[in-house]
């Protein structure tokens, strides 16, 4: 069979249907984009009436401020854990419903629904279940000699934030690898089966390997959301405290531009952070991308 082509009369056309794809992503994109990187080389007044070029000054100060390089080390440990978490998690729970012939569908719905929550609204429940006073999860974890207390303890207050973004995230990772569990075919697994291979390693050695790209893209897209997506969960859970030990680059950008009004050094970490996440891109399909099997 020949397959059909769709054929142009003229050259206007195309560009037509291309426009309004275009005009989205030049207003919502590329314009604000432009606009953080001109306004991070510029000192305002709190109000925007006024300005003064200072060329790379905002980025001079903000490089040499301690707060903003422990907001650096803070991100890379919350990145870190929730990136690593969060695949794994649902890694796991994936294979659990997969395996499930009957209801499988009524397990999916459920692992799915926390996706639905607001990021405010996830930071929020996990605040009210380790709040010291009213939480059921620091008086059983008292019942074990360990007291919890996060707004005095800024370890604690981490492993609450990580894990609150993590349950944020879980869901989204989980369809992900459920649709590629349910891609790949069963006979591969039974022919290994057949040869002596057990569950487990018939899982990294097949199923896993198979599931190289699913994992590869969700690590992009888990990194851009720690860096992005989580600032509600951090803003309804601690606040980027206590003594910013949760404030990562995207809280302190907010702390900075919206409650500091320092909008020129706002502008510039903004710029930084798509540095950041366009470098880590770059590293993820330079080098991690070796490893996938499409």
């Amino acid at each position: 069979m020949q397959s059909k082509r769709a054929i142009f009369p003229g050259k206007l056309l195309p560009w037509l249907l291309l426009f309004p794809q275009l005009a989205i992503t030049l207003v919502f994109f590329i314009w604000p984009a432009a606009q953080a990187v001109w306004f991070s080389f510029l000192r305002q007044d709190p109000f925007g009436l006024s300005s003064t070029f200072v060329w790379f000054d905002n980025y001079t100060r903000i490089l040499h401020d301690p707060s903003y390089l422990k907001a650096i080390s803070r991100t890379a440990v919350f990145a870190g854990g929730v990136t690593v978490l969060a695949i794994f998690i649902s890694l796991g729970l994936a294979v659990a419903v997969n395996r499930v012939i009957r209801a499988n569908r009524l397990y999916s719905t459920l692992l799915v629904w926390p996706y639905a929550v607001a990021p405010v609204v996830a930071g929020a429940l996990w605040w009210f279940m380790f709040n010291p006073t009213l939480g059921i999860l620091p008086a059983a974890l008292k019942t074990v000699g360990i007291t919890w207390n996060h707004r005095i303890d800024g370890t604690q207050a981490m492993i609450m934030v990580i894990l609150a973004a993590t349950w944020k995230q879980v869901s989204y990772n989980f369809l992900f690898f459920l649709a590629g569990l349910q891609s790949i075919p069963q006979s591969l697994t039974e022919a290994a089966a057949i040869d002596g291979a057990g569950p487990v390693r018939r899982f990294w050695t097949i199923v896993f390997p198979l599931l190289s790209p699913t994992t590869f893209f969700l690590l992009i897209i888990n990194m851009n959301y720690v860096l992005f997506d989580t600032f509600g969960t951090i803003d309804g859970a601690t606040g980027g405290g206590p003594n910013a030990e949760t404030t990562t680059l995207v809280y302190k950008l907010y702390v900075d531009g919206v409650k500091g009004l320092n909008l020129g050094a706002s502008a510039a970490q903004s710029v930084i952070l798509m540095g950041f996440v366009i470098l880590l891109t770059f590293i993820q399909f330079r080098f991690v991308e070796r490893r996938v099997q499409y």
